[in-house]
């Protein structure tokens, strides 16, 4: 484990540190069912409980806040900004992650709420899959829809977060959109260090197993940090420790599971947080603060 760790090293840039991002709430998932914050106030409070369980970088989605429709998502500044501003007034020195996630080529919502927050960093969806999940009794959960992510959309998201200063974050669904990230790095179209989150869990796209990331880490260019996100039950906590061993950072949320390593549902984003704290020292590493997350990810 530890020779394997220090081949990649190189990879994560962090040494020993780690930074622990808290994806705060997702996209659909009824607040009405599940423990998923909502309002500005619900997702400081939620912020606040993960800062201070040891998560430098919040992940953020934006939902609709009219009345019974919070499980919608929200591209209006307006919301966007009220939801970072509770964020940064509540945990001084955070570091915010918007979400820029859409389908088709309209991109002028997650560009407005770009120029609103101005977030440290934001996500780069950086490759296409067709999202896809089927039921026990062979009927697709939901319709077969692509999530298009073409080279002519990632560019403009690239030049719309270079405008605001914003550090792009690569969520990467499967083997080839690793591949790519390491192909636009040597094209230029991003500069190092890139960031990479392996997304493991997707039915369609990469499962979370722990085999898995070695070969991966191996598939990415140089100077990449980079992290995963584990999506399922308490399966995913194999992978966060693996990543965690092979120097790469952390992050869960309510976005990504509502199980904690025992089998047992989460009352909210903070328990989540303190698990993967846990494992994190387990394998050794140490959590970063606030002002060391902003050098690692090379955020001013």
């Amino acid at each position: 484990m530890a020779s394997e760790a220090a081949q990649t090293a190189g990879h994560g840039g962090a040494g020993d540190d780690v930074v622990v991002t808290c994806a705060l709430t997702g996209v659909l998932t009824n607040p009405a069912q599940h423990p998923v914050p909502v309002t500005p106030d619900e997702m400081a409070a939620e912020a606040k409980r993960a800062f201070d369980a040891g998560a430098t970088v919040m992940h953020c989605h934006f939902r609709d806040q009219g009345p019974g429709r919070g499980f919608l998502p929200s591209w209006d500044p307006a919301v966007a900004g009220a939801v970072c501003d509770a964020i940064r007034a509540a945990c001084p020195g955070v570091i915010i992650n918007m979400s820029t996630g859409v389908v088709g080529d309209d991109i002028s919502g997650p560009v407005a709420c770009l120029a609103r927050v101005k977030p440290e960093m934001a996500a780069l969806n950086a490759g296409s899959l067709n999202y896809l999940k089927l039921r026990s009794n062979g009927q697709w959960a939901w319709p077969p829809m692509l999530f298009d992510n073409p080279v002519p959309k990632i560019e403009k998201f690239i030049a719309a977060m270079a405008d605001h200063g914003v550090v792009p974050e690569c969520e990467c669904f499967d083997t080839g959109i690793v591949r790519s990230v390491a192909m636009f790095q040597a094209a230029g179209l991003l500069k190092a260090p890139v960031h990479v989150s392996l997304v493991m869990g997707v039915a369609s796209g990469m499962p979370a197993k722990p085999a898995w990331l070695p070969l991966l880490v191996d598939e990415m260019g140089p100077d990449t940090a980079w992290q995963t996100i584990a999506i399922g039950r308490e399966e995913v906590w194999a992978v966060h420790r693996r990543t965690a061993e092979l120097g790469g950072h952390l992050r869960t949320g309510v976005e990504d599971t509502f199980y904690l390593p025992d089998g047992g549902k989460t009352a909210g984003n903070g328990p989540l947080i303190e698990a993967i704290v846990k494992t994190a020292r387990e394998a050794g590493r140490t959590i970063a603060s606030p002002e060391r997350a902003r050098a690692i990810l090379g955020i001013a």
